[in-house]
């Protein structure tokens, strides 16, 4: 791997300065971010802001500068609003084609009935007004499209697929859903070239170094559709082969400078998540303390630039409880201690 692989990397997620000047910009530069856990998500996005708080990130998020959506992998990610149409018209329609004869199959939702829920859904939503999760599968089993097992989420992942909707503010702990053209406005849609060429210099520029697998496995595209992007946006990378191995980064990327303070990370942070192959920063037989058979993405503790140990927030008074996965000398534990208070000054709960 590239010399500095890690320090590169680090800065390239705003890990470490430059970090992002608001909660938007943090989500726009890393082209897009996991956020299955939505609170997992809220503290990665404020890890890469400058002074962040929670309220701020939320606040993002109910304003719409910040959207919550599949656009690709069919899970659930924040994106910039400008981002948001041409992330899911180049990537979704790969989910779809693979999970299509399953919802038939498995879920009865065939193509007649996906037509119905989305004539559903437009008009249910047609005031442009956010209705939470429950309603609309109300909605649904009112109009004869049962919602139970799942079906009704399935339906509102497809329909997101489709660009008919999004997530839109919270409404408590539960997520609202918004037609997409009330939601983001509209944009020229991109030839399918000029997209790939976008999309390789977004993920190159919050993720750099990176391969095409990596590529591919972030953005769920092709091995060869991820290796036909880096080649339409080549004039602007740099590129280092390595025990046959291509390395690629954006070059105007920064000379990073390498750090050994300690990062708390959240819950299926792009830092980890981001790429197929994470033994850069992830012992291979610390895996499984990670990455748990189930999908399951640990928090993690980094520190220069590799991970040391998984942590959590105590349920009995909300501490935070370290496991480590090596032997932390006394200087990093304090440094842990000054990590957590971080992340504590972004909930709000400076102790």
């Amino acid at each position: 791997m590239p010399p500095s692989l890690t320090a590169r990397r680090l800065q390239a997620q705003r890990i470490v300065a430059p970090i992002a000047a608001s909660p938007e910009d943090a989500v726009r530069h890393l082209a897009a971010m996991q956020a299955q856990d939505y609170h997992a998500a809220l503290w990665a996005v404020g890890l890469r802001t400058q002074d962040a708080t929670r309220a701020q990130v939320e606040d993002a998020i109910a304003r719409g500068d910040i959207v919550r959506t599949w656009p690709m992998r069919g899970t659930l990610h924040l994106l910039a609003r400008d981002d948001v149409r041409w992330m899911v018209a180049l990537l979704a329609r790969r989910v779809q084609a693979a999970n299509a004869a399953r919802l038939a199959r498995d879920l009865g939702l065939d193509a007649a009935t996906l037509a119905r829920g989305r004539q559903l859904m437009e008009h249910t939503l047609r005031d442009g007004l956010p209705l939470a999760r429950s309603e609309l599968y109300a909605r649904m089993d009112a109009a004869g499209i049962a919602s139970s097992h799942q079906r009704g989420l399935h339906l509102l992942n497809w329909l997101a697929h489709e660009s008919v909707l999004c997530q839109g503010p919270r409404h408590g702990k539960q997520p609202t859903f918004v037609l997409m053209d009330a939601w983001v406005p509209p944009s020229a849609p991109l030839e399918r070239d000029e997209a790939l060429h976008r999309l390789a210099l977004r993920y190159l520029q919050g993720h750099g170094p990176a391969t095409a697998a990596d590529l591919a496995w972030w953005s769920g595209l092709a091995q060869t559709d991820a290796r036909h992007a880096l080649a339409l946006a080549s004039s602007a990378l740099e590129q280092e082969t390595r025990e046959g191995v291509t390395w690629w980064w954006r070059s105007d990327a920064p000379v990073p400078s390498r750090s050994r303070a300690v990062h708390l990370l959240p819950a299926f942070d792009e830092y980890l998540i981001g790429y197929r192959d994470r033994t850069p920063v992830l012992d291979a037989a610390q895996t499984r303390r990670v990455f748990s058979v189930n999908g399951l993405v640990a928090a993690t503790a980094i520190v220069g630039g590799r991970v040391a140990a998984t942590w959590k927030r105590a349920a009995s008074d909300g501490d935070v409880v370290f496991d480590a996965l090596r032997p932390l000398e006394e200087a990093e534990h304090t440094a842990l201690l000054r990590a957590a208070h971080r992340w504590r000054r972004f909930l709000g709960d400076a102790r």
